[in-house]
């Protein structure tokens, strides 16, 4: 038997404005699709928006049904939006916000993990980390570099 140990590492700004100017505004077309989430039952509203290699900003938020696993979250919405009308292209990083109808979020609030294997997917595809910023609706904001820094055992194809 051997010990296997897993160090994740991010960096974590107390405050939108303290992460670059272009990040910023890549977490402001977050917040602003975060808007447009249909959240009739978790009252749960996440945006997320991409940055693609040709400067394209894709944006989604999340969609819920009343059949539960009919919804879909905001990462996967703007993941697969933006792989239907830019195939070709790579997705650079990803700002995710999230918000409660009900209570504050100030603290970070990172992709679940249906999420985590959709993204990971994409990184294997395009064969290139998708940096990752990630926060509530106000508060401290976690950038990650590579989305396998926080799902590091994926269920990848080889195993298929």
């Amino acid at each position: 038997m051997k010990k296997i140990e897993v160090i994740s590492s991010f960096l974590q700004f107390d405050s939108l404005n303290e992460i670059p100017e272009q990040d910023q505004l890549l977490m402001h077309k977050a917040i602003e699709v975060r808007k447009n989430a249909y959240a009739p039952y978790s009252k749960f509203r996440v945006g997320a928006a991409l940055l693609l290699d040709d400067g394209t900003v894709v944006v989604g938020s999340n969609q819920e049904n009343s059949a539960y696993p009919s919804g879909l979250c905001a990462e996967r919405t703007a993941i697969f939006y933006a792989n239907a009308v830019h195939p070709d292209k790579k997705i650079l990083k990803m700002a995710i916000t999230a918000s409660s109808d009900t209570k504050v979020t100030n603290s970070p609030i990172p992709p679940c993990g249906a999420c985590r294997q959709s993204i990971f997917e994409y990184e294997v595809k395009q064969d290139l980390p998708i940096q990752m910023y990630f926060m509530g609706a106000e508060g401290t904001v976690c950038f990650s570099e590579s989305l396998t820094n926080i799902l590091p055992f994926p269920f990848d194809k080889d195993v298929l």
